[in-house]
């Protein structure tokens, strides 16, 4: 059994991260803190955790942290992990961190999309961007993982088929994602306060989203040559999913079938990618993957125009947050791929 701490354990993220390893048949939960909660029940902030998770969240403390746990999971807004993740390596514990505080491998990207000059470049070197569809062989044995962006997995996701099969050779691309309001976190805001988001459909940081970095570092990497990415958000009264259209201008013709086949191709094997064509729901609806670590990945094409849309659908705080985390996880140890994910999505959600 592998001893797990949760940092941070109070949020949307944790408590999907605490549900989902309460489910790890490999896993023994042994930590998780509150600054907030400390000392209460895990059930008082997490109702349906109760009768499943007895436990009491804890304070954070780094001298107490080496002897309960192997692995760590950071749930900790952004900037905050950067107090612990090189004191918990220097302890020998496997940090696999949800924020966006080791994803980058170029610090100067750091000072450009979050205004920091980043004290660990060393670290950035050494992590290991948390993608298992493009990453899978370096997650094996990884000491730290950087987990990706919810907006970042679906855009990236949407994508990498047509960039790994060039598909394009016009590598701009713009991805529209709609986002659901538990990416604003537990905490209410004016923006995510329920009457002001029940019926909305908000764009937002459409002058320049964060998540842009890592999907360009990605999709740049499986090119082997610059790639830009504009990723718009909209804000919708969904509770759960995220939905990614990335907008492709063609050079050829291709047949439908074609391009299924390049994304069958590219994502072979892979566990948690499902193609969506056809039926009754013929496209990526975020609906029918609601708490499972399922991505599903569609396309539409204008052949008019010579426009390709690829879709890709996700729980924003599983596949896009805890879920990946664990799958992560998993690889990492050696463990199934799918284990403590063998949930099947939620229908009616």
């Amino acid at each position: 059994m592998v001893k797990v701490a949760v940092i941070g354990g109070s949020g949307y993220t944790g408590g999907e991260l605490l549900r989902i390893l309460s489910m790890h048949s490999k896993v023994e939960i042994t930590l998780v803190t509150s600054r907030e909660y400390a000392g209460k029940p895990i059930s008082l902030v997490h109702p349906n955790l109760k009768g499943i998770l007895n436990m009491n969240f804890s304070q954070l403390s780094l001298d107490k942290i080496g002897d309960k746990a192997d692995t760590v999971f950071l749930a900790l807004p952004h900037r905050v992990s950067l107090n612990y993740v090189p004191k918990l390596l220097e302890m020998g514990l496997q940090v696999i961190d949800l924020s966006a505080d080791f994803r980058l491998k170029d610090p100067e990207e750091y000072k450009k999309w979050y205004g920091i000059e980043h004290p660990y470049p060393d670290l950035l070197k050494k992590s290991v961007y948390g993608l298992p569809e493009l990453h899978y062989g370096e997650l094996k044995g990884a000491k730290l993982i950087a987990s990706p962006g919810c907006n970042a997995t679906a855009t990236i996701l949407a994508l990498a088929p047509v960039v790994g099969n060039g598909i394009s050779t016009d590598l701009r691309f713009i991805s529209d994602v709609k986002v659901s309001s538990s990416e604003g976190g537990m905490k209410p805001k004016e923006g995510s306060h329920h009457p002001e988001r029940e019926n909305a459909i908000r764009p937002y940081e459409p002058e320049g989203h964060r998540h842009a970095a890592e999907a360009e570092q990605e999709l740049s990497l499986l090119a082997k040559k610059p790639v830009k990415v504009s990723i718009v958000p909209h804000a919708v009264s969904s509770i759960r999913g995220a939905l990614a259209s990335a907008h492709v201008w063609l050079n050829d013709n291709y047949d439908d079938i074609e391009i299924w086949k390049k994304i069958a191709e590219f994502y072979h094997g892979r566990k948690f990618i499902r193609i969506i064509r056809g039926g009754f729901h013929p496209y990526p609806d975020p609906k029918y993957v609601i708490g499972s670590n399922f991505a599903d990945i569609g396309f539409a094409q204008e052949k008019r125009i010579m426009r390709l849309t690829m879709f890709a659908a996700i729980d924003n705080l599983v596949k896009g947050a805890a879920g990946q985390a664990v799958q992560n996880f998993n690889i990492s140890r050696g463990f199934n791929e799918d284990e403590g994910l063998r949930t099947p999505p939620l229908r009616p959600a």
